[in-house]
């Protein structure tokens, strides 16, 4: 197991990811809010989730050249998308967003640590 990403790409391509879903969480788009409210998540929470994201994504950047940074922040990915489908299967929101999005991305950021810090 490696601290630093190589590849590195994935790691770069997962930082997009976050950032662009920072993007959409600055004010929440209407699929974004519409999802936060299928899980039941306060409205006091929906300010954190872009900068919560935008970290996720600096991290995933600063990663490439702070040993064990990447690692982490691909870890605690995997722990906040786990966390997603938990919350989407409490609320019985077993549409779109939990097989979809909430999995695909715990999908994406296992493979990605897979891929650029494991194997």
């Amino acid at each position: 197991m490696g601290l630093t990403p190589d590849p590195a790409w994935p790691v770069v391509v997962l930082a997009v990811i976050q950032l662009g879903d920072a993007l959409l969480c600055i004010k929440p788009v209407a699929f974004v809010a519409q999802c936060f409210e299928d899980v039941r998540l306060p409205r006091r929470l929906w300010k954190l989730m872009a900068p919560i994201k935008l970290a996720a994504a600096a991290g995933l950047i600063a990663g490439i050249w702070v040993p064990g940074l990447g690692l982490v922040t691909c870890l605690a990915l995997i722990a906040y998308f786990v966390a997603a489908i938990a919350m989407h299967v409490a609320a019985r929101d077993l549409g779109r967003n939990l097989f979809v999005n909430a999995t695909g991305m715990l999908v994406v950021c296992v493979a990605v640590t897979l891929l650029s810090f494991v194997l």
